[in-house]
């Protein structure tokens, strides 16, 4: 049985916190190093629900994707939210682990999970990490289909391969347009449409992409663009992690027992799709 300290120092080869942004929050934010470790979850944002999971689990390691204090904070307070999910992590001796940008840029990271699913095969990363002699971490990944699709159907399969939100995928291009390159970026991507462009792809895979950027982008290039979830772009993720600790747990007889958290926690829980019909008011339909 790993004490904390083991699984973390195990972590932390995977995803060094040197390599997380310097605006970022990353490492272990509550835990003893000396406590036992036996069951570990997995989950993108360290929210309440997602902490009652891990107490109904039996959890002694959470493990999350986005920070729990990303900005500080002055106070832990059991009466805010996060003070809450601190209170309940202590009281129930469940250590909190945070990989954020530092598991963006790995190899590999969260662009190469959510490549894996939708079944494209990665050429390189995005944005390369200079550090790496071997090119093959960075930011984003640069993929290939393993056969063309209309843009249509590329988008289809986006929406049948991620995990279902109320969101689903919008999409900015010709749905006829013929897709054979794809760059995604699971998060925010819309500061990368530079990158994108000389890349020279078919079509954007990403979240939270916003009104301004997309109609510049648009009208620079026929770049198709995809838009999900921001959670379900980086949520593959979690499946990968899961499975590399699995595999340092055989490798070093800990038996561990890895889960990772079906729980949505996107913040958008319901999607009114616009009428045909409708027209901006007073305009003629």
């Amino acid at each position: 049985m790993p004490r904390l300290s083991e699984v973390i120092a195990a972590l932390e080869n995977l995803w060094p916190a040197e390599r997380a942004e310097s605006w970022d929050a990353v490492g272990t934010v509550v835990g003893d190093p000396g406590q036992p470790v036996t069951r570990v979850l997995f989950a993108v944002d360290p929210v309440r629900a997602i902490v009652d999971e891990a107490v109904e689990l039996g959890a002694d390691l959470l493990v999350t994707h986005h920070p729990l204090y990303l900005r500080g904070t002055t106070t832990v307070a059991a009466s805010t939210f996060k003070g809450h999910v601190v209170h309940t992590l202590i009281k129930n001796d469940i250590a909190l682990h945070v990989a954020h940008t530092n598991a963006d840029t790995a190899d590999p990271g969260v662009s190469d999970a959510l490549a894996g699913a939708l079944d494209l095969r990665v050429v390189r990363p995005l944005v390369p990490d200079p550090t790496d002699p071997a090119g093959r971490r960075g930011l984003g990944r640069i993929c290939e289909l393993d056969h063309p699709l209309p843009l249509r159907e590329f988008a289809a399969r986006a929406a049948a391969r991620l995990p279902a939100t109320a969101q689903g995928i919008r999409v900015a291009g010709d749905p006829d347009a013929v897709v054979r390159t794809v760059a995604v970026s699971g998060g925010s991507g819309d500061s990368l449409f530079d990158q994108v462009r000389a890349a020279g792809v078919d079509a954007f895979l990403t979240a939270d992409l916003r009104h301004h950027p997309v109609s510049e982008a648009v009208h620079h290039s026929p770049l198709a663009l995809l838009d999900a979830a921001h959670w379900a772009t980086e949520w593959p993720w979690c499946e990968l992690a899961a499975a590399q600790l699995d595999e340092i747990s055989d490798r070093e007889g800990w038996d561990l027992r890895v889960h990772v958290s079906a729980t949505v926690t996107d913040p958008w829980t319901a999607h009114a799709a616009s009428s045909p019909t409708a027209s901006p008011m007073g305009a003629p339909n």
